[in-house]
Parts: C-alpha cells; sequence; structure tokens
C-alpha cells in the first residue's frame, strides 16, 4: 500500500480473512506497534510513511567460506517450541499447558529460595548436596549423591553426554523414531545417528545387538519411560537383554528419562535402567521440566566411575554450573507438600485428556490407528498408506489445528505416514475435540 492509504475496515478485513474481530485487532495493534500503521481515532488505519532508503547492506558472503561446510539444523527443535498462533487448537509441543504447570507453587518456591542468604553465591561445583540427594533417593538402585551431577535442564544434559562419551564423525545408536532433540545435538556435533527400530515394547534388542556389531558405536541413546514420540515403555523383559547387548558391545547406555513422573496408567513404569546396572554402563538422565515449567531448566545426569568425571569436566568448561537460584528453586519445590498433590492433579489431568482424545479419533477419525500410551504427553498416530504426513501437518495449520509429522523423528527414511498428537498442551478437552475436528476435515479433503 502507498503511504498514507487507508486500510480496509475492521468488518472488512473479518469478512475477507474469516478470522475473529479480536483477531483483526491484535494484527492491527502489532502493525502500529511495527511503525507499519498508523491508527486515527475516528478516521481508521492508513499506511505508515515509508523510512528512508537505508544505506547498501555490508557483504557478509565472506562468512560463508570461513564457516567451511558444516551446519547447525534447528529448524525441528524451533518447531517444537514455537508457539501456536492465536486461535489454533494446539495439539503439539513439548510442555504442560499454562494451567497444568505448578505456577503459584513455584513462585512460592521461588521467593522461598531467594531470601536465602546464600541463594546468589556460588554453589558447589556438581550441584547443591541437598538437590543431588533427592535425585539419589528418586531414582533408587543404589544411586549415591556423589553419583549425580546437576546440570541446566535436560537438552543441556544431552549435548554435555553425547560430547563426553562420543567424538565427532561417530555413529549413535537411536531409536527409530526418537526424540527430535537428541537428532539436532548429534548432527550438530558431528555425530551420525544410527536407527534402531521401535515396536510397541520399546526397542527391539535384537535389532540392537545387530545395530551395535555393524556400527561399531560405543553408545546407545534411549527413552525407556513413555518415550517421545510413541509414548511406548520397554517391557520388563527386554530391559535386560538391552543392556546385555551393550556389555557385549563394550558400549554406554544414554536414558533419557524425561517423563517419569507423567505416568497416568497403572502400574507405574519399571525403575530407571539405572536401576539395574551394576557396571557404570547406564548414563541417566533425570528432567523433571516436562512435569513443571518450560523455564525450569534443572536436570540431573547421573554415571559412575571415569565417565561420570568426563561429564562432571565437560560440563564445568562448557557451562561452570547451573544457576544456583533454579537449584534452590526446584528443591524448594520437591520437598514442598504441594509436590505430590500437583503430581496427581496433572496426572488425572493428563488421563482425562487422553481419553476424551482417544474418544475425538474413534467419532471423527476413525481411519487413524492411535495407541493408547500409559503416560507422557503425546499419541502416535498410523495415518493410511499414501499421505504426506507433513503435507498434512502443514495444511492443518492453515486449517487451525498445530499437530506434528511423524517423518522427522526418524533418524533415516520413514517406513509410514505418522502424526504426533499432543494431549497435555492444550487448553481443555474442547480444544481437544475441536482440534481432531479440523484435523479431520483436512484430511478428508
Amino acid at each position: 500500500m502507498t503511504p498514507g492509504e487507508r486500510l480496509p475496515s475492521s468488518r472488512a478485513l473479518v469478512d475477507r480473512h474469516r478470522v475473529s474481530p479480536v483477531t483483526v485487532s491484535r494484527a492491527l495493534g502489532l502493525l502500529a506497534a511495527e511503525g507499519l500503521v498508523v491508527t486515527r481515532p475516528g478516521s481508521g488505519a492508513f499506511a505508515a510513511p515509508r523510512p528512508e532508503a537505508a544505506c547498501e547492506p555490508p557483504d557478509h558472503d565472506w562468512q560463508a567460506v570461513t564457516l567451511g561446510d558444516r551446519s547447525v539444523d534447528a529448524s525441528g527443535v524451533s518447531w517444537l517450541l514455537t508457539p501456536a498462533p492465536d486461535g489454533t487448537a494446539a495439539l503439539s509441543g513439548g510442555y504442560l499447558h499454562p494451567t497444568l504447570q505448578p505456577v503459584r507453587a513455584l513462585a512460592t518456591a521461588a521467593a522461598r529460595a531467594a531470601r536465602r542468604p546464600d541463594a546468589w553465591e556460588m554453589p558447589r561445583l556438581g550441584g547443591v548436596p541437598e538437590l543431588c540427594a533427592w535425585f539419589a533417593r528418586t531414582v533408587g538402585g543404589g544411586v549415591s549423591p556423589a553419583d549425580v551431577l546437576i546440570t541446566s535442564g535436560g537438552q543441556q544434559s544431552l549435548t554435555t553426554v553425547l560430547r563426553a562419551l562420543v567424538p565427532p564423525g561417530a555413529p549413535l545408536l537411536v531409536e527409530s523414531p526418537t526424540y527430535l532433540g537428541v537428532l539436532a545435538v548429534a548432527r550438530a556435533s558431528g555425530l551420525h545417528p544410527v536407527p534402531v527400530p521401535v515396536d510397541a515394547d520399546g526397542v527391539r534388542p535384537d535389532l540392537l545387538a545387530e545395530a551395535f556389531a555393524m556400527s561399531g558405536a560405543r553408545a546407545f541413546y534411549t527413552q525407556p519411560a513413555f518415550h517421545n514420540p510413541t509414548g511406548t515403555v520397554l517391557a520388563a523383559e527386554r530391559r535386560e537383554r538391552v543392556l546385555a547387548a551393550a556389555r557385549a558391545a563394550g558400549a554406554f547406555v544414554v536414558e533419557d528419562d524425561f517423563a517419569r513422573y507423567l505416568g497416568i496408567d497403572a502400574p507405574p513404569p519399571p525403575p530407571p535402567l539405572i536401576a539395574q546396572d551394576a557396571d557404570g554402563r547406564v548414563v541417566h538422565i533425570a528432567s523433571l521440566t516436562k512435569a513443571t515449567a518450560p523455564s525450569l531448566r534443572v536436570a540431573a545426569v547421573i554415571a559412575r566411575g571415569p565417565v561420570a568425571e568426563r561429564i562432571r569436566a565437560t560440563q564445568l568448561v562448557e557451562e561452570f554450573f547451573p544457576a544456583r537460584p533454579l537449584q534452590e528453586t526446584l528443591l524448594e519445590l520437591v520437598s514442598s507438600p504441594g509436590w505430590p498433590r500437583h503430581l496427581r492433579t496433572v496426572r488425572a489431568a493428563l488421563r482425562s485428556r487422553r481419553d476424551a482424545l482417544l474418544t475425538a479419533f474413534a467419532r471423527d477419525l476413525p481411519e487413524l490407528r492411535a495407541n493408547r500410551p500409559a503416560g507422557g504427553l503425546h499419541l502416535w498416530a498410523r495415518l493410511p498408506d499414501g499421505v504426506d504426513d507433513t503435507a498434512l501437518a502443514e495444511a492443518a495449520l492453515r486449517a487451525g489445528v498445530l499437530v506434528s509429522a511423524g517423518r522427522p523423528f526418524f533418524p533415516a527414511e520413514a517406513p509410514a505416514p505418522h502424526l504426533r498428537i499432543s494431549y497435555g498442551t492444550a487448553a481443555s478437552e474442547a480444544e481437544l475435540a475441536e482440534g481432531v475436528r479440523r484435523l479431520a476435515a483436512v484430511l478428508h479433503s
């Protein structure tokens, strides 16, 4: 539009774009804040005068030569962390909806932690002792506080652990499909993810042993409890076979226990793999972010023997230590009487939402084969053959529902089209039902 030209009326914009008046009002406010539109009370909105042409931008092309061909692809992770647009049914995401987060309890815990005289002093390297002891007790299996290293969240733990265990250029065995974040970390670190198929009972130990033998890998990344994206739990009879395969290969098992507190059906998941580990083979990552709030970036890495010292040294040179106020806040939270009450509330809400999502599938999308996870935040839905899951997810977003295509979760070629659909990120059961209705309309068209 030329400067000074009047924009269509709000009613015309509502009709043209088929959105609500609130959306139009917010859009105009955003355009005004960016200096693109000028509003005049009683007259309407007008295209703002354009600034004078800027001088020739500096030439940065030389950087491409200096940086070389190494790249860091954050597209998958940024997709998961980007909030859904206003008016969109959010059926994708990695964190609890704000209404399920313990916001008041966290505020109280943070206030108590900040009042301590030493809250802003440098913490003991390795972590606040009381928090290390809490993680050791909850993990069990003979873990001692000395085995615990407090870190700045699960994602940072993955970066630190993989850099400590696996040299650049080496293979890393991963479940297929697997968590997008570990694929991003591995590739950014110069590692080569090697897929090991997962079925309804978790990773296949026979194929894991073959992958170790064929690749020469010295580490395997796994999510035994409420696997992301499939929601599966590694079957009890497979757990020792997984450890045996790693033992025969002289390899480590990196256990990402991110969703242990999100179990919603009985019985609870089996104890962590590290509880069965007698020779220091398992490196365990325990995170509470999924059960609390995105910005509570505190986790623990549990390891024994020389690998523990390697991981501690890697953390020290990369980030020194996690912020002490966050460590103290988490300690206050998990030590309070409200912590078990919060977990009960979250589990009940997730169970209700999961069941509502499955009911909506049965009604509106009976052709999808969705699992019934016993915990976690996500359903894994098999699409009909021939459907392009990436194109479907993009079309669904245009129709007002955010879902995740299954293809990026596979480290190699996807064997079939899938969607990951999250029930813990929506605002309500009604939003879940509306999201499925919109998704069905897209798929059927």
